[in-house]
């Protein structure tokens, strides 16, 4: 066993590291796992040593900032997120490939370049995201150190600070500038708004320190419930709906605004939830899609981050139900597909990945202690021993 897990006295929710509340993460949890480690359980090594070799690498990684791209946004400045629709290519029937043209499934790999910032913020979130982590699990401070760098880089430095808009993202060349579309780019903040709480609880940031990012966030939310691109988005009819809740009630708990985001689980429920899940539990806009299979499961991460969110609000997601329609429902169609063959799922999916259903099974089987949910999580979690899923519980992991 590595030799870097320290006594369980350092670890996140310990007295007096309660100024910053946890949020998607099962803190309580996660502290059992990190015992368990200590302890050599095997369920849980294979993870963590896969963890600590990405934190490794990510100590390597320069800190990244949105004014690095080299293609500017409308607005001309570097400090406003840029990117392109992903699944949008060049028009093979026009001289200059304009305007571009939709293949739903098919990334443009253009898309994924540092001529943008798509990439660079995965890229900045999954650094964050495993170092906090390795930093919790292990205690070594360099992790929790290089995490902070790259935090104050992307927020925080005048010079490197991403300003709290997405004005600009999923642009569409020759189509428009930006869409409301292109806000699910930043759910990976979620992400990295559980990583600054584990950082702050264990003394990475004092409270000023910390409040900064609260207020960078909170700009973000205003932003989001008032520019005509996130109003957009929070009426979409998919998972892009409910990853804009996802977004905006995480966000507004970081920020410490509780009210309005017990609001918008509202919202969730009778907007999103109801509409989106059928009474045999099919998400029927992911079900059109040409990765079916893995845009239910997407979904379905954003509806566990519901239901976690709902957990801290004392407004019950988990077990809401309106005309049959219920997440359980939802959790269980994927629980019945997740030990069964590619043929046994009935709807079109051009790139089958069973363990995409890890998260969102093992956040099923953590909620509703079903039997079939914890059975069919367990086959899974055989075939795939390193996955971060294993050390986040409260939040799916669906990329």
């Amino acid at each position: 066993m590595d030799t870097r897990v320290i006594t369980l006295t350092a670890l996140l929710c310990s007295t007096p590291a309660i100024a910053a509340p946890c949020l998607t993460y099962d803190c309580p949890q996660m502290l059992t796992i990190k015992n368990k480690i200590q302890h050599g359980d095997n369920r849980y090594l294979p993870a963590y040593q896969a963890l600590l070799k990405n934190a490794d690498n990510a100590l390597q990684q320069k800190p990244g900032s949105v004014v690095d791209k080299t293609l500017l946004p409308a607005s001309g400045d570097k400090h406003d997120y840029y990117s392109f629709g992903p699944y949008w290519w060049p028009n093979p029937d026009t001289p200059d490939s304009l305007p571009y043209i939709r293949k739903d499934g098919q990334i443009n790999p253009s898309s994924k370049t540092d001529d943008t910032d798509s990439k660079r913020m995965v890229q900045f979130s999954d650094a964050v995201r495993t170092l906090s982590l390795a930093a919790f699990y292990s205690g070594d401070r360099r992790y929790g150190e290089k995490a902070k760098t790259l935090l104050n880089t992307w927020f925080v430095q005048k010079t490197t600070r991403m300003n709290p808009n997405l004005n600009y993202a999923q642009a569409i060349p020759g189509v428009v500038n930006g869409r409301g579309i292109g806000i699910i780019d930043t759910r990976v903040l979620i992400d990295v708004a559980d990583s600054l709480i584990l950082l702050r609880n264990a003394d990475y940031f004092t409270a000023k320190e910390f409040s900064s990012y609260q207020a960078w966030y909170a700009d973000y939310s205003q932003w989001l419930q008032s520019s005509p691109n996130g109003k957009e988005e929070a009426d979409w009819y998919n998972n892009h709906g409910a990853w804009y809740d996802a977004q905006l009630t995480a966000f507004l708990l970081f920020a410490g605004d509780t009210q309005h985001a017990s609001q918008q689980i509202n919202t969730f429920k009778y907007r999103h939830l109801a509409a989106q899940v059928n009474k045999k539990g099919e998400l029927q806009a992911e079900l059109e899609r040409t990765r079916s299979f893995h845009y239910t499961n997407f979904a379905l991460a954003a509806y566990a981050k519901m239901g976690r969110y709902g957990e801290l609000t004392g407004n019950d997601v988990w077990n809401f139900e309106l005309d049959g329609r219920t997440m359980k429902k939802a959790f269980t169609l994927i629980s019945q597909q997740a030990l069964q063959p590619a043929s046994a799922w009935h709807y079109p999916e051009i790139k089958y990945t069973p363990e995409e259903a890890l998260g969102p099974l093992l956040i099923a089987a953590r909620t509703w202690k079903d039997k079939a949910f914890q059975h069919n999580a367990a086959g899974l979690l055989a075939t795939d021993k390193t996955n971060i899923n294993i050390l986040t519980p409260g939040s799916a992991l669906v990329k």
